[in-house]
């Protein structure tokens, strides 16, 4: 088993409308933390992205945000951790697979959907070779999980995506898929 120092966290830049999205949030933070292990995030301080990381920092963790210089106040840049700005959203993305051993992902909206879609691409291409792990205890990711067979069932997608694109309810089993 490969010990992981560091995990890339997708996930939304606002709470959601339900109270369990921001938990799973917190929790995934305070789980990083208490396995040492470095959270690599999109560098804002709102929504699950500042819950995941102020619950990381609050419980001793380490945590690098990358956010591009244009979101720097619509997502208010986290200062409680190293944080890196860049100039585009390709660069965040290209920076936190850079920074990461495996990709996490929590509820989100359209700019998580995008980013966990480029990283599947990047694998399908073979360009990266970490696991993706979609936690959700709750079934929101079913439609995203059903796009992808539809499309590998249609020929478009390599079957292997789903080798890397796992899926885990709790932040523990999320974290042991990565390690495998």
């Amino acid at each position: 088993m490969t010990k992981l120092k560091s995990i890339c966290v997708f996930c939304g830049s606002r709470s959601g409308n339900e109270p369990h999205f921001l938990e799973l949030a917190r929790e995934m933070g305070r789980a990083l933390a208490a396995n040492q292990i470095r959270l690599v995030y999109g560098g804002g301080d709102i929504g699950l992205m500042g819950a995941a990381a102020n619950s990381c920092a609050d419980a001793g963790g380490d945590v690098i945000g990358i956010i591009p210089e244009f979101l720097q106040e619509k997502e208010i840049a986290f200062e409680r951790g190293e944080l890196e700005i860049v100039d585009t959203l390709h660069k965040r993305k290209a920076r936190m697979a850079e920074e990461s051993d495996g990709f996490i992902v929590l509820p989100g909206g359209l700019g998580t959907l995008e980013e966990v879609i480029e990283v599947l691409s990047w694998i399908n291409l073979q360009e990266l070779q970490q696991k993706v792990v979609l936690l959700d205890k709750d079934g929101y990711w079913d439609p995203l999980f059903a796009l992808l067979e539809h499309t590998i069932k249609a020929g478009f997608t390599d079957p292997i995506v789903l080798q890397q694109a796992l899926r885990a309810k709790t932040c523990a089993e999320a974290l042991e898929k990565l390690e495998l």
